[in-house]
């Protein structure tokens, strides 16, 4: 287990596969509040939170029952955010959170950037939520669970699941598995 703490630096020696523990602030942003993001970059404008060294988590959180800080909280698939995530690594976030893999432009700018992408656990969102110790609204919050939340999270379990040198658990475990005869079908 690979123990990180945000913000972010070099994370080159992750490789696809390791399980990690993310202790620190992460912050959370789905399709709009990309959007919004990426208007305020071609803007010049500045940022709700800064970028270098950032982690986004790709979740739009249930609302937390009396005395919690966070309701369930699994995450969301992230591909949905990779027409808007290329401007964001270029600004140095250097961490994505999310479910299912990312697009080869995405895994290009990752390499090009130094970033990762970690896989938290699909379907287990009450569990892992157990992990966030702190939640407040930073930015957007018209927009309710797709509001940008800043989160303090303690032990976070994840998995990288795409490197910084464009390595995917995706890629290999379907390459692993795959019949020689079916080759050319994919």
């Amino acid at each position: 287990m690979i123990t990180l703490t945000t913000p972010l630096e070099g994370v080159k020696h992750l490789r696809a596969g390791d399980e990690v523990e993310l202790s620190g602030i992460v912050y959370t942003a789905r399709d709009a509040a990309h959007l919004r993001l990426v208007e305020l970059i071609s803007q010049g404008q500045p940022l709700p939170f800064p970028l270098a060294g950032s982690v986004i988590y790709y979740v739009g959180p249930a609302p937390a029952k009396p005395g919690e800080p966070i309701g369930s909280a699994g995450p969301t698939t992230a591909v949905r955010m990779d027409g808007l995530t290329v401007p964001l690594l270029e600004m140095g976030l250097k961490g994505m959170i999310g479910k299912g893999d990312r697009s080869p432009q995405v895994v290009e700018a990752m390499k090009k950037h130094g970033a990762v992408y970690f896989a938290a656990i699909g379907g287990a969102g009450a569990l892992i939520a157990q992990r966030i110790k702190k939640v407040e609204v930073v930015a957007y919050p018209e927009l309710g669970a797709e509001a940008i939340h800043r989160m303090e999270v303690e032990r976070f379990p994840l998995i990288v699941a795409v490197d910084s040198q464009g390595r995917s658990v995706y890629a290999e475990g379907m390459a692993k598995y795959r019949h020689p005869s079916l080759k050319e079908a994919y």
